[in-house]
């Protein structure tokens, strides 16, 4: 039985999915292929034409022998379920130690634990129902605990910005990762939404699934425990933390993109990393009915209820003073709201997040810069004493408080006093008004403003006086990599193994589970399982 996608079925907003399923075998029929729909494997919106907004779903059907030529002539392809193959190594038994329980270290965990590995697992934040209470109590009392934060614990970074799912990996990994996460209590959704997300809300739950079922395999899970040094040690690695030192065959370095101090652990010690390219900007906020409005147009009342809180993805890319850069929108939050994500105790970091239902009045995401490592110095480490000086002088504008600056568009671009405006700021941490530009360096505040005035051409009001800007937003990405062979092995430690956004090889929740489990098969084919 063979398996094929029918892509591009175009229904009305307020049509049952199941006709989406009889309109592909309808299709099938007319090609004279005999089909039946399994499922639906994708659904999005097309709102080009404000007068024609379109549900567009894709079809997985199963059906008999079909040729190329009908295959084409469906505007279909085959489909084949992903199969995450193990190849096992025929060596020693396999002593691993993952650092960092993020989306790479859970997968990492995920796929050694299944197949038998003895795992040990250092994450230097809290689970998450303890990391929940720390980030509440930093929200309400501004109290910041610098190792289980809205960066550091369990899950990673993206436990507090929204579970979004999007990636622009073309792998058939991702879907595994969906499905997974599915197991564990993610919204089927997440299997066929073109744009998946979880929700902070879910994500806890979610998170805390995977933590217990882990377990139950044997892997031993130690929170509140950072690695402090990574050693090479014979044909293996030594680790070095508050307890004492221990001693593994191999590591899964999936540390985040935060993990500022293991960084300069790592730099300490030689092994090989490298500056790369990152962004930093600001979050702006608007009415998320207005968004809606610029999106769908008059079908916004139409199908009410039937469509989902618009989204947006801009870019522009221009010279200015002869280099060329991309300012672009980045982590958007439907219905959602800007949070102090902040690891150091000098520092002001924001970030965007919303909960399963997109509730919220205000629309948010990044608007981020694009910058080099010659914008920052010579030196490996220099991308992060650029986004540090950044983030102090935010906390300076914000009176020495975890308090978020925030100014209006029309501020921002007009370079005059804030006005009242219809988009109350939703930082829970609090807020205070400011116009200090002074903040990012000339060419960051400059390429925001060009990129505010396109944007302001593709979205009606995306360019608002009213509008809100939170600033900074300056951990978009890992201002470094952390050099790795064609087998995974850094370079300079062929024991430790990076992986993940931390590393420098992903972006996102999904395509840091993938590498997470690319990782994970590396190490596989190289030892083997404990008895």
């Amino acid at each position: 039985m063979q398996k094929i996608i029918i892509h591009q079925i175009s229904l009305s907003p307020d049509a049952l999915p199941e006709y989406a399923m009889q309109k592909a075998e309808a299709e099938a029929r007319k090609s004279g292929v005999n089909a039946k729909a399994e499922r639906i494997c994708r659904v999005s919106v097309d709102s080009r034409k404000k007068s024609d907004v379109k549900t567009v779903y894709s079809v997985i059907l199963e059906c008999g022998s079909i040729s190329d030529a009908q295959i084409r002539s469906l505007n279909a392809s085959p489909f084949c379920e992903p199969v995450i193959e193990i190849k096992r190594g025929k060596g020693k038994p396999g002593n691993i130690a993952v650092i960092g329980f993020g989306p790479a270290g859970i997968f990492a965990s995920l796929i050694l634990s299944e197949n038998g590995y003895d795992v040990t697992v250092f994450e230097r934040g809290e689970d998450v129902i303890k990391r929940s209470s720390s980030v509440d109590r930093f929200i309400s009392d501004g109290v910041l605990s610098t190792e289980s934060n809205v960066q550091f614990g369990a899950g990673g970074a993206g436990t507090f910005s929204d579970g979004k799912l999007i990636t622009r990996i073309n792998d058939p990994v991702c879907s595994y990762v969906l499905k997974r996460l599915a197991e564990f209590g993610a919204p089927e959704s997440i299997l066929y939404s073109a744009r998946p997300h979880i929700g902070s809300d879910i994500l806890k739950t979610v998170i805390d699934n995977i933590t217990t079922y882990i377990r139950k395999t044997g892997t031993d899970i130690r929170f509140k425990t950072r690695i402090d040094s990574v050693n090479e040690y014979s044909d293996g690695i030594k680790l070095r933390f508050s307890e004492g030192e221990e001693y593994y065959d191999a590591a899964v370095l999936a540390c985040g993109h935060s993990a500022r101090d293991t960084y300069a652990m790592l730099y300490e010690n030689g092994t090989a990393l490298q500056a790369k390219p990152f962004s930093v900007g600001m979050r702006i906020e608007h009415l998320q009915e207005d968004i809606d409005r610029a999106m769908y147009g008059q079908a916004l009342d139409k199908y009410r209820g039937y469509l989902p809180h618009a989204e947006y993805n801009l870019s522009k890319r221009c010279t200015l003073n002869g280099v060329e850069r991309g300012v672009y929108t980045f982590c958007m939050c439907p219905g959602g709201e800007v949070i102090c994500a902040s690891t150091e105790q000098n520092g002001i970091v924001t970030n965007g997040m919303s909960e399963s239902g997109r509730s919220g009045l205000n629309a948010n995401s990044a608007v981020c810069v694009s910058v080099f490592p010659s914008d920052c110095g010579s030196g490996v480490l220099d991308g992060i004493e650029f986004q540090r000086r950044i983030e102090r002088r935010a906390y300076e504008a914000a009176g020495g408080r975890f308090r978020v600056p925030v100014q209006t568009v029309g501020s921002f671009l007009k370079g005059k006093a804030n006005k009242p405006s219809n988009v109350i700021p939703s930082c829970k941490n609090g807020f205070v008004l400011s116009s200090d530009n002074s903040i990012f360096p000339g060419f960051v505040t400059e390429m925001i403003g060009i990129g505010l005035n396109d944007f302001g051409k593709k979205i009606v009001g995306f360019d608002s006086d009213h509008a809100v800007l939170s600033a900074p937003e300056t951990r978009t990405s890992s201002p470094l990599r952390i050099l790795r062979d064609q087998f995974g092995r850094s370079v300079s430690n062929k024991a430790l193994y990076p992986c993940g956004e931390g590393a420098g090889y992903a972006g996102g929740i999904t395509s840091a589970a993938c590498d997470g489990i690319k990782t994970a098969l590396q190490i596989a084919e190289r030892f083997a399982p404990k008895k």
